[in-house]
């Protein structure tokens, strides 16, 4: 069904995920419920138990008037929103304001190159009420700019949308007119966006994965030896997470920790303080099996033990209460108490369940549920929830993440909007003005701060990174990545273990090696987060399906996210509706649902975070999809979700997986066509009778034929997967036939590939990246895969198809070492450019002073020699095209003084100081281009690109695109390199003992399928699971005239003689990696050295030394190498001349005044001083004893 993946991304972007989370979150005017909507809707100022979306002023303060300011939307008596209701918060497109006060709309590309933030402003109503009166104002002068927010690059509201776009040209576009704009705006038409633009520099959300909420999770906890039974649930609602957990302590009694309050609680005093007083009630909800009877009594009783729980038990609402009183604020106030419980009631426990009086009971019953689910764990019932299934698990994306941030930055603002208001009330008495009270730029910073430093709300850090642009590749991978929030230190191997549930959602292949292997993951290829569906039209669904209150009598319990809303007597019934009216369309698509007929639970899901994937519908043993859908997909007739609405296609979630029996393949192909006997692969058989009964009829590509084969397709599957190569994501989907291969090669494979270089965008001249590399002549490889099209590899290769030989050459390519051919070097195999961007910008400081782009002049502070700024021009910047090595100046700079110093008189000018920008010491090349334009604050601002051409030499490393990587261990001379009978050179030799014990099959493969690809002049399919079969390859090594095992007889090319064995050859793609010898290279005589201790500076980027450690100090003892210990460890890193007081009972360091005469300054002795080498280290050490009050006395061995 490749067809249907093929439609998936005809209409879809590989970052589908994260553009359209944003769009969600983003007040936009096709959005009008958005999530910003509704944070301005229920924002909380100043407390917690304020009323929602107002603001409401001290009346202290403002003289006694009543002063109300409405921000969110009109509520009803019940409090709740009119959906009807105009928006109150909106966002207008991406702007920058100049520093003269323009402001005009700014594209990505501007926001790069200028180091700006590409953010939208901000809009939010406010309506003043004085009195309950609502004061007379324009409608514009309710629109307050509030701050802005950093704007994803192509979600609705950039400047690079389609829809934005075709608003401002007021007419629509065809695709290619589309594309045609974007080149216009000088951006990559390939290009998929999800990312953010910060200072100039490009940041992505990493979604995060994190335990589903409002879930009771049960587990038995080991403490002290003893395992006992807990249940957690993760409450949250708005952004406020509390952790609730219940535990059956060893003699039975059952204990509640609450978030805010420390200790623990007896579940049963906390059910009674709740408003549940019956012991009866109490029974009821939580036994569901006689076995628990006992414990449940046993806990009861307890509340009448007056000496445990003082003061009286708590056996009724009341004493429960005070029990709690004395349990949260023991010795406080009374009153203060009395809140303190209620609060802690109210708003800490459960909070997702509500947050007023009247939602108690529901919390009382929902404890007795978490309790039943202890004791059910306890007795055997129940089995231990398990934390790795990914139906325990929510995904976090751009749009979730930054409604948690803008939650928290928008609710500052208001409370500093309110004090501020309180603040200026008695100044200006009249008139109110919240424009000049608000400060938009608190909101900006927040906003800011976050994306730029990775630091999120919750603590969480990492959460936004720099955009890997080392190739298009890494590029996308990067931008599907999700994260665990574990912390690699402890070691969680179940969590890094690959789990059953994450099949098809989750690359298996693609994941880092080292301590964050399995931490980290990527998204499979078609994936889908759900976006939420509200739970309360759900629950008026399941009223109408019959379904019956908890009390009611027995019957299947039926869960909706996590809470018990009623028993059914025909579960199996319940779900087969809700799933029929679902493929039908009549209810939505988002909503996952799941019979547990071994804990007898009906399972609905409808909250948004689930990761889901796409599953071909099986009804009855036939497949829903026939054979005029497939056509009419070809066609281009039928959409995606199309498909959906027939009931073709379903995404199902990990907990709605449990129920079905999903097929793989609905036939094997067989090897060979029985009409015509050419070798068949998948793809060569079309599948004409899909959706039919009895056996597959398939039509081969090659004769034209049918022919049946049996079908696999059986009563008992529920589901069929839409293409088994859907389980990979888009790192390890680039390497062919991953199948063959043992699977730590291929996650290496994946690794690596996102090292290699390439063309990363298109736009690569004009991007001012750091660092960039770019491949030379990147070609398409021979043998490719489906995946590769559609994120658009064969567009942004990366790599080149080399002609090898598997053979041993001279000893030169042991250990994974490769011999290359020096000639096709020379023709440019594996050539790049690695270009680096300067910047430097006219900063201005405080007192009027700023920098200066000039060429400096001699009398500046550490100016350097004339020579050092011959190639600059006048302006002080280089020309474009001049050579450049280390440390040599590309932009001339002098700034003011660091520290103003009193001495200069007022008729002297203060030494200015050079501070020029120079090439990184070890890095060369020619100077690309240089752009001079203006920051954000109206100074000017340089970038200078420096280019290098990286011609392959020794030490260099590439690899194949199965993990088998190497360097280059010689270059040798195409006279010399083996060649075949047809005068066929290889590019490059690999050693044969590289090959059986990593069992990289598919290396093998790709050499004959390149071989018969570049011979045929077609590209070879390779994807996983359907690539083209070895048995096909084979032939057309036949059909091509060369041995069908693919090795040919070579010859030494250095004595002519032929080579003994046979030699197995082939054409295969090499990925040339960033890992290059030059940057890596480091050597160092004499250089700078560290201030305080005065040793050599540590690193390459440093100039620093390299380190004579403690292993190589013992060699040179063992050698019994005096001197040179001495020559290495003192003269060579930190010796220094000091001179010491000869005064027996003194031994100070002595010193030299201004007039040549020594002295000690101690005891004032100047006859005998006597000069010592040291080391400045032990100097240093004694001058910090000196400080404690600590005196070292040196004492001269001479002198004893």
């Amino acid at each position: 069904m490749r067809d249907l993946v093929k439609l998936y991304f005809s209409e879809r972007n590989i970052v589908n995920h994260h553009t359209s989370s944003f769009n969600d979150f983003l007040a936009t005017a096709d959005n009008p419920n958005s999530r910003m909507q509704r944070i301005v809707d229920d924002i909380r100022v100043p407390t917690d138990d304020a009323e929602r979306g107002i603001i409401k002023l001290d009346p202290e303060r403002t003289g006694g008037r009543n002063i109300e300011i409405h921000i969110g939307r009109k509520r009803d008596e019940e409090g709740n929103i009119d959906l009807q209701a105009k928006p109150t918060i909106r966002i207008e497109e991406p702007k920058v304001m100049e520093a003269n006060g323009y402001s005009h709309e700014l594209t990505p590309m501007e926001a790069r190159l200028r180091n700006l933030n590409y953010m939208s402003p901000v809009y939010v109503r406010f309506e003043v009420y004085e009195d309950g009166i609502e004061k007379e104002m324009p409608e514009s002068e309710k629109w307050i700019h509030v701050g802005d927010l950093p704007m994803m690059v192509k979600s609705k509201g950039c400047n690079l949308n389609r829809e934005v776009i075709e608003r401002h040209l007021e007419r629509t576009l065809t695709d290619a007119e589309y594309l045609d704009e974007l080149v216009k705006q000088k951006e990559d038409p390939r290009e998929p966006g999800g990312y953010f633009i910060i200072g100039g520099t490009e940041r992505v959300l990493i979604t995060l994965e994190d335990l589903a909420p409002n879930r009771v999770m049960v587990e038995y906890n080991e403490k002290y030896g003893a395992a006992v039974e807990v249940a957690k649930v993760f409450s949250q609602k708005d952004g406020y997470r509390a952790l609730t957990l219940v535990e059956k302590k060893k003699d039975g009694m059952v204990m509640v920790s609450v978030p805010v309050a420390s200790g623990s609680i007896p579940l049963i005093a906390l059910m009674k303080a709740l408003g549940m007083e019956s012991d009866e009630e109490i029974f009821e909800t939580i036994v569901s099996d006689e076995a628990m009877a006992n414990i449940v009594y046993a806990n009861i009783e307890s509340s009448f033990d007056k000496k445990t729980y003082a003061p009286n038990g708590y056996h009724t609402k009341e004493d429960a209460i005070l029990f709690l009183e004395r349990n949260f604020a023991a010795g406080q106030a009374k009153e203060y108490r009395t809140k303190k419980v209620e609060s802690i009631l109210d708003r800490s426990l459960l909070p997702h369940l509500g947050d007023t009086e009247a939602d108690r009971m529901k919390k009382a019953i929902f404890l007795g549920r978490i309790a039943r689910s202890v004791l059910e764990l306890s007795l055997g019932k129940r089995k231990e929830d398990d934390k790795d299934h990914y139906a325990n698990k929510r995904l976090k994306l751009s749009g979730d993440l930054m409604e948690d941030l803008f939650r928290t930055s928008f609710s500052s603002l208001m409370k500093d909007l309110k004090y501020q208001l309180e603040r200026n009330w008695g100044r200006k008495k009249s008139e109110m003005n919240i424009a000049s009270s608000i400060r938009p730029d608190l909101l900006t910073h927040k906003l800011l701060h976050a994306l730029a430093t990775g630091n999120w709300v919750g603590g969480r850090a990492g959460v936004s990174q720099l955009l890997d642009r080392t190739s298009n590749l890494s590029a996308m991978s990067h931008l599907r990545r999700i994260t665990s929030s574990l912390t690699r230190s402890q070691p969680h191997f179940e969590a890094r273990d690959l789990h059953p549930t994450q099949w098809g959602r989750l690359c298996p292949s693609e994941t880092p090696e080292g301590q964050n292997c399995g931490l980290v993951k990527n998204a499979a290829l078609i994936i889908d987060v759900s976006e939420g569906f509200p739970e309360n039209d759900i629950k008026w669904m399941l009223r109408e399906l019959d379904i019956e209150s908890v009390k009611s009598g027995n019957g299947t319990r039926v869960y909706v996210n996590g809470d018990l809303v009623g028993v059914h007597s025909d579960a199996a019934k319940l779900v087969s509706e809700i799933r029929e009216r679902r493929r039908c369309g009549l209810i939505s698509n988002e909503i996952n649902i799941r019979h547990d007929e071994e804990m007898g639970e009906v399972i609905i899901n409808c909250d948004e975070g689930r990761l889901r994937r796409p599953l071909l519908i099986v009804k009855n043993g036939r497949l829903m999809i026939t054979r005029r859908h497939i056509e009419g997909i070809r066609d281009g007739k039928v959409k995606w979700n199309d498909l959906f609405r027939e009931g073709i296609i379903e995404w199902l979630d990990a907990e709605e997986e449990e129920d079905a029996l999903v097929l793989v393949d609905a036939y094997d192909t067989p090897k060979r066509c029985p009409c015509c006997n050419h070798a068949l692969s998948p793809m060569d058989a079309d599948w004409m009778n899909p959706g039919k009964d009895g056996d597959c009829v398939l039509h081969c590509k090659w004769c034209g034929e049918d022919f049946t084969v049996p079908s696999k397709i059986e009563p008992k599957y529920t589901h069929m997967e839409v293409d088994p190569m859907v389980i990979l994501g888009v790192a390890s989907g680039i390497v062919p036939y991953p199948e063959h291969n043992s699977a730590p090669r291929v996650t290496m494979g994946a690794g690596m590939g996102k090292q290699a270089l390439g063309i990363p965008t298109a736009n690569y001249r004009i991007r001012p990246d750091t660092r960039g590399h770019l491949m030379q002549y990147p070609q398409v490889p021979m043998v490719q895969t489906q995946t590769m099209q559609f994120m658009g590899y064969s567009h942004r290769p990366a790599g080149q198809n080399f002609c090898i030989a598997v053979l041993s050459f001279h000893g030169y390519n042991i250990e994974d070492a490769l011999v290359m051919n020096k000639s096709s070097v020379q023709r440019g195999l594996g050539r790049s450019t690695f270009m680096r961007s300067y910047r430097a910008e006219e900063r201005r400081y405080p007192g009027g002073q700023e920098d200066h782009f000039e060429i400096p002049s001699p009398d500046i502070m550490g100016a350097r020699a004339d020579l050092a700024y011959a190639s600059l021009g006048e302006d002080g910047l280089i020309s474009p095209e001049s050579a450049v090595t280390g440390s040599d100046v590309l932009i001339g700079k002098t700034s003011p003084p660091r520290f103003l110093e009193e001495e200069t008189d007022f008729l002297t000018p203060q030494k200015r100081r050079e501070t020029s920008v120079t090439v990184r010491p070890g890095e060369k090349g020619y100077v690309d281009s240089v752009m001079i334009t203006e920051s954000e604050n109206g100074s000017r601002l340089v970038r200078v690109k420096v280019r290098d051409e990286r011609i392959p030499e020794l030490g260099d490393k590439f690899c194949s695109r199965f993990g088998q990587k190497g360097v280059v261990g010689r270059l040798v001379d195409q006279c010399d390199m083996p060649f075949t009978a047809d005068g066929v050179t290889p590019d490059l030799v690999v050693n044969p003992h590289g090959i059986p014990s990593r069992m990289t099959i598919g290396h093998v493969l790709e050499m004959i399928a390149g071989k018969v690809g570049s011979m045929e002049g077609r590209i070879i399919d390779g994807t996983a699971f359907s690539g083209e079969n070895e048995e096909s390859i084979r032939d057309g090594l036949v059909r091509n005239g060369f041995s069908r095992s693919g090795k040919e007889v070579m010859y030494d090319g250095r004595t002519g003689r032929m080579i003994q064995a046979e030699v197995y050859t082939g054409v295969i793609f090499y990925e040339k990696l960033h890992h290059m010898v030059s940057e890596k290279m480091h050597v160092r005589s004499r250089g700078p050295v560290q201030i305080l201790t005065r040793q050599p500076t540590e690193g390459r980027s440093r100039q620093g030394g390299l380190r004579f450690g403690e292993m190589e100090r013992d060699c040179l003892i063992g050698h019994g190498a005096a001197m040179v210990i001495k020559d290495r460890l003192l003269d060579e890193s930190d010796g220094t001349q000091q001179y010491i007081c000869g005064n027996p009972k003194c031994g100070h360091i002595a010193i030299m005044d201004r007039h040549g005469s020594l002295y000690c300054p101690v005891c004032k002795n100047n006859t005998n001083i006597y000069l010592v080498q040291t080391s400045y280290a032990f100097k240093l050490l004694m001058d910090e004893l000196l400080s404690l009050g600590v005196a070292m006395r040196l004492q001269l061995e001479d002198l004893r």
